[in-house]
């Protein structure tokens, strides 16, 4: 799955302020990313969060 800096992902699952969109900060073997609705920021480990991706937004999408 291509996911980059700054693509906003929307999951499955709600996180609990209700927001399903979140940032992505870092990328590697651990992705770090921060809700849109509160700001809380955690890494997790790349295949965990790829398995709950709905859906990537990207504002470019021929950035690279």
């Amino acid at each position: 799955m291509d996911v980059r800096l700054n693509d906003i992902l929307v999951m499955k699952k709600a996180h609990p302020c209700g927001e399903k969109r979140w940032i992505v900060l870092r990328t590697g073997a651990d992705f770090r990313l921060k809700c849109m609705g509160c700001g809380h920021e955690l890494m997790t480990p790349r295949h965990k969060a790829e398995k709950n991706i709905r859906s990537i937004e990207r504002k470019d999408p021929d950035s690279r």
